[in-house]
């Protein structure tokens, strides 16, 4: 048998990674950091710099004015909000919030913090997760404060509430096994309480606030790199202003919070090639991981680059959660009742991306839904035939599934007994999910390594003095698999407004 075709093709890939890794080198010598003694001349100055207006960004503009600093926010696009602006708005917060109280339902800071390290998988940022969960309380009261409008809403069903003003809802896994067996369940997802996706009205609510406060506000200016001392002291920023490059002084620091890389598709690709086909990249235009890569320009260390929210959703209507989910070889591979971001998680990175939602007649999709109706037939054996799937292994897999759902039980994964049907009338169907193709948001979790106080680390290990970052550019509480909507958000409020304050006492 002849290998020339595999050499060429593997000489061909083997090209194509190298391509792909030089451009990327290029990329990060391109935001390699210039040094004071280079700089001729500051164009502006001001105590605190911001790169970035997402709610990252906003919420250290507001601490670090509210402590006594000038504060400057730089955005790339034209219109301010980023990421945040597009998003549901959720924020995940618990231990007891006044709105959890007022709707009756029972949280402490343990419960949340349990959960939270437990779906965070290995080796979770407990510290930073210990400061989130005893925060959670205030930081609710902080957007309450700012004007962030909640009703006493609460939403029973599983999906985010966009149709209606619903303000509280279980937003991830906490119902799911094991995670109701380790910490008590409490809806977590804060949303504000308008109609459709929230980021517009919670960003609205904190540019409001900014500007109250006197933080000022600079569209279409892209940061290029950070400006340090001979002794690595972070200075300031130079950056691309109409045309013209320009010399930002940061008398106290420089708050890096650009977004993710999602739309840098060299980046994807050399740092999360399994998520690189995903279809639909969930971010601003702006999410070109550039903050990421100043900082990496001033030896920060990087961390966590391959790890994304990948999401597949599955609901609404939650009625099709009572079929179940099979890989191509027709094996059932998890419980349908996790939350999208887990689903999203394992079909693409455990299922080769392609997994299919099998439901009979009391449970289908309605005829509009956006994955695509593949398969129909009155028994099990043809739709197996029709998905070509290896012989009889559809057939066994909803037998085995069936036997036990007579009994509202889910020997194999524990999937909630609301969701637990067996799947008896016909016609029956078969929906596909395939990442690269269907809908599946996803964006990236991968950032610069930071602290408590937001402040980034060397690659070393030590402080870069004058440097933060928040949001997505740091490598925050969220990890793959993303386990609830609005810990990314509430991320990135909180230590956004960690890095404000900090930044503020600095000499």
């Amino acid at each position: 048998m002849s290998t020339s075709g595999i050499t060429r093709r593997r000489l061909l890939a083997a090209g194509s990674a190298l391509a792909a890794s030089s451009l990327l080198g290029q990329h990060t010598q391109a935001h390699a950091s210039v040094r004071e003694r280079d700089i001729s001349h500051w164009d502006l100055s001001t105590d605190a710099l911001i790169v970035g207006s997402g709610v990252a960004g906003m919420a250290a503009a507001i601490e670090a004015r509210r402590a006594g600093a000038d504060t400057l926010v730089l955005e790339m696009q034209e219109s301010r909000g980023g990421s945040s602006a597009m998003s549901g708005g959720v924020c995940y917060l618990g231990g007891g919030t006044a709105l959890q109280k007022a709707l009756g339902f029972d949280d402490s800071v343990e419960a949340m913090l349990d959960y939270i390290v437990a779906a965070s998988g290995p080796h979770p940022h407990l510290e930073r997760i210990q400061k989130y969960c005893e925060g959670a309380v205030g930081h609710f009261d902080w957007l309450v404060a700012n004007g962030v409008p909640y009703t006493q809403q609460f939403q029973r069903e599983k999906e985010f509430p966009q149709e209606t003003d619903n303000s509280l809802y279980y937003s991830g896994c906490e119902l799911n096994h094991p995670f109701r067996d380790i910490a008590k369940p409490a809806p977590r997802g804060h949303v504000p309480g308008v109609p459709g996706h929230g980021g517009w009205r919670l960003m609205q609510a904190l540019n409001d606030t900014a500007e109250r406060e006197g933080s000022k506000v600079l569209t279409a200016v892209t940061g290029k790199r950070l400006v340090q001392a001979d002794d690595g002291r972070v200075l300031g920023l130079q950056v691309m202003r109409h045309g013209k490059l320009e010399n930002i002084r940061a008398r106290k620091g420089v708050v890096l919070a650009c977004g993710g890389f999602i739309r840098n598709h060299d980046m994807v690709k050399h740092y999360a090639p399994e998520v690189a086909a995903v279809s639909t990249p969930h971010a601003s235009p702006g999410d070109l991981g550039l903050g990421i890569l100043m900082g990496m320009g001033v030896g920060a260390a990087a961390i966590r680059m391959h790890q994304a929210m990948i999401v597949l959703p599955t609901y609404p209507p939650e009625r099709a959660l009572r079929g179940i989910f099979v890989n191509r070889r027709g094996q059932r591979f998890m419980a349908e009742d996790y939350y999208y971001g887990v689903v999203g998680h394992e079909v693409v990175i455990h299922q080769g991306g392609v997994a299919y939602i099998i439901t009979d007649a009391d449970h289908a999709y309605p005829d509009n839904h956006f994955y695509p109706h593949i398969a129909q037939a009155n028994s099990i054996r043809e739709l197996e035939q029709s998905l070509d799937m290896p012989d009889h292994a559809l057939q066994e897999t909803v037998a085995y599934y069936n036997r036990h759902a007579t009994q509202q039980a889910d020997p194999l994964f524990h999937k909630h007994a609301d969701f637990i049907a067996p799947i008896v009338k016909p016609p029956f169907h078969a929906w596909r999910m395939d990442a690269s193709q269907d809908f599946a948001p996803i964006l990236t979790f991968g950032g610069l390594l930071t602290n408590t106080d937001a402040q980034v680390l060397h690659a070393s290990g030590d402080v870069i003095p004058g440097l933060y970052a928040a949001g997505r550019t740091a490598n925050g509480l969220p990890q793959a698999p993303y386990m609830a909507s609005g810990l990314s958000v509430g991320d990135g409020s909180f230590f956004g407004r960690c890095a404000g304050r900090h930044l503020a006492t600095r000499q």
